[in-house]
């Protein structure tokens, strides 16, 4: 039952995410900032309590809230997690008799009104808080102190006084405050994962093009394994990367197969998408006999691990017209009145051999039979899910889906590939997906940068997670077919540092960006053919070593492992970027405080200079005396370098040299 409004109302909590339907989310040391409003009738003091609650119902810290705005009556605190779970949290409203003392004692003893009741009122006050349970001696001392300060009548008011106002006595009565009316809000749902939740570095590959070969003698190209595949592990984890994401590894069907360049004509050799998942060798349980067998799999999984790495799988929830589901189960998809059975579409693309299932026709039928397929893939080490087009299937399917995994396996993250309307992307992180892909691929400009990654960072972070791509297999903008390596660098960097976790498609290092005319993919798209490369021709576009070095940089730094914190700083230039994130040591994964400036030049075909109008109390910074003098150290985290920097710094990038600066801040 909702409590009522209480004596101290306490309203506007956050964060809340839709009225308290579904928890709000953290990661095991990730500082949760708890807001309210809370007011009185009348002018007495008050004040507020963030309580949080374990998965045992039991309460595990209260935090006494700060103010942020006096006039609008709206207090924030920090709480922070020690563990995994379902928690809670809730804020306590109360009225504040010592606050109220100080407030009313300070004005009538300076006006000369009272001033014996004032300080007699004073002393009573502090003698009850004294014999609070749970004081600590050194406490119960500095409050008997203050009592025989006040009441010390051979001294003048103001020194009286100033024994019942001291630090001493605030910080006596901190942990155990007098509180009057205690009145609280509603109690909202918390829940707590692992790390890699919120950080990861995500690595996409296809794992059959892996050590693919041709074979001159049948003109035709041999498909790669995951033994293959298992070999570039080493290399992914050597920059730095967490996660490992294969796309689908299963049976591909024949009917309707694509050849290259999405035709319709297909060659001999042609693999077909993985995507148009079943053949008569099984379904999405199964794998493709071409790249290995489940002990394969057990083993690429094993190799994974060994190096740091953890494996996701693309996890698509469609058909070929040979997946056997077609045959065993032709309710769970859509029939037309011509009888045949409706393919995939997505105007003006066509993909006529994919059959989306119908969840509307046996729900709990097609339920348990995914549930068992996750299971399958859980059971042989996948932690984690990249799903398809989460969004063309029912939220309440992905609800109960979310939930259930969850009980089960509570450490298996599910990142939603949700580019679609901003209703369903927030609802379905709502409902439970850990993260979600971003519109950040289309965001270019310094005006559409600044204005997304804020919003990334505000208060939809309380639970959605953005996952930051550059480019994926389906996604080639015009900036990175035109921009060339430095198109390629600045994404590489904005995505690293705009948001905890980012990811890169296999062949980024080589600067793969020659699109197939008029769509925004990749020409000789892998989703249809082999793509083997060859990887010693990285170093050339330096492009793996700025991988490298991004991840190694997001490691060192706390404040580039949270989403809050950021602030865009104005510069002159309109292609100049500026932001900056920041932790406290409470609210720090380590706890380390921590500034990160990042500037960055969107421009990939020119030089850009400016100056920097940086907001110093957003980057923790005191303003010197001398307006001209630096503030701080600034720490290139590029090149090594460290210079003295105040309040408007000047930069300058070149986009084929240097197209951006990581800044840590340091103290002069």
């Amino acid at each position: 039952m909702i409590p009522g409004i209480g004596r101290i109302p306490v309203v506007d909590v956050g964060p809340v995410v839709g009225c308290g339907r579904w928890p709000a989310k953290a990661v095991v040391g990730e500082a949760v900032e708890v807001t309210a409003t809370v007011f009185r009738d009348g002018h007495d003091a008050v004040a507020a309590t963030a309580v949080l609650i374990g998965p045992d119902g039991v309460d595990r810290r209260a935090v006494r809230m700060d103010v942020v705005n006096a006039g609008l009556d709206t207090y924030r605190a920090d709480l922070v997690p020690d563990a995994t779970g379902r928690w809670t949290f809730r804020v306590e409203g109360w009225s504040d008799p010592y606050g109220t003392w100080c407030h009313d004692a300070a004005i009538k003893v300076a006006a000369g009104v009272d001033i014996e009741l004032m300080l007699a009122e004073g002393a009573a006050l502090l003698t009850g808080a004294a014999t609070r349970r749970g004081q600590s001696a050194a406490a119960v001392r500095t409050l008997h102190d203050a009592v025989l300060g006040l009441r010390d009548t051979r001294r003048p008011p103001q020194a009286r006084l100033a024994a019942g106002l001291s630090e001493e006595v605030a910080e006596a009565l901190a942990a155990h405050p007098l509180r009057e009316h205690v009145s609280s809000s509603p109690t909202y749902p918390l829940t707590v994962e692992r790390e890699l939740a919120l950080v990861g570095a995500w690595y996409e590959m296809f794992p059959r093009s892996e050590g693919a070969t041709y074979d001159a003698a049948t003109r035709m190209w041999r498909s790669g394994t995951l033994t293959t595949a298992a070999a570039r592990l080493p290399a992914i984890a050597a920059m730095g990367f967490d996660v490992v994401y294969l796309t689908p590894v299963h049976p591909i069907g024949s009917t309707y197969r694509k050849g290259r360049n999405n035709s319709l004509k297909t060659e001999p050799g042609d693999p077909g998408s993985p995507y148009a998942i079943g053949s008569a060798d099984g379904g999405h349980d199964a794998i493709h006999r071409e790249l290995g067998t489940f002990d394969d799999f057990d083993a690429f999984v094993a190799t994974a691990r060994s190096n740091g790495l953890e494996v996701a799988l693309d996890l698509a929830l469609q058909c070929s017209p040979d997946h056997p589901w077609v045959t065993e189960h032709p309710e769970w998809f859509t029939t037309r009145v011509d009888g045949t059975i409706a393919y995939a579409e997505n105007p003006p693309k066509k993909y006529q051999d994919i059959y989306p299932l119908n969840f509307d026709n046996d729900p709990d039928g097609i339920y348990t039979e995914i549930r068992r397929v996750l299971q399958v893939w859980i059971d042989h080490g996948v932690t984690a899910f990249r799903v398809d087009n989460p969004h063309t299937k029912p939220l309440d399917f992905w609800e109960r889906m979310l939930a259930d995994v969850a009980t089960d396996h509570p450490d298996v993250i599910f990142l939603a590939e949700a580019f679609t309307r901003p209703a369903m992307m927030h609802t379905l992180a709502q409902i439970g997906f850990h993260q979600s892909y971003t519109y950040f691929a289309w965001r270019n400009t310094k005006k559409e940068l600044a204005t997304y990654l804020t919003e990334l960072s505000g208060p939809g972070s309380a639970y959605m997670r953005p996952s930051l791509w550059p480019t994926t297999h389906d996604i080639l903008t015009p900036y990175m077919q035109h921009g060339g390596a430095p198109a390629f660098a600045i994404r590489a960097v904005l995505a690293a540092t705009g948001a905890p976790t980012w990811g890169i498609y296999s062949g980024y290092e080589l600067v793969e960006n020659v699109a197939r005319p008029g769509v925004e993919e990749q020409i000789d798209n892998e989703k249809y053919e082999y793509k083997p490369r060859d990887w010693s021709t990285t170093a050339e576009s330096g492009i793996s070593d700025l991988l490298t070095l991004l991840n190694s940089i997001r490691r060192e730094h706390p404040a580039l492992r949270r989403l809050r914190g950021l602030t865009v700083h104005p510069t002159t230039d309109d292609a100049i970027l500026c932001f900056s994130r920041r932790v406290t040591a409470a609210q720090s994964p380590d706890g380390r405080a921590d500034t990160v400036i990042v500037v960055v030049n969107t421009d990939p075909h020119s030089t850009r200079e400016g100056l920097i109008d940086l907001d110093l109390e957003a980057i923790g910074v005191q303003p010197p005396t001398d307006p001209d003098a630096p503030c701080f150290a600034a720490h290139d985290l590029f090149t090594g370098a460290v210079h003295a920097w105040g309040a408007q710094p000047f930069v300058r990038l070149d986009p084929w040299t240097q197209c951006a600066h990581i800044i840590g801040v340091r103290t002069l």
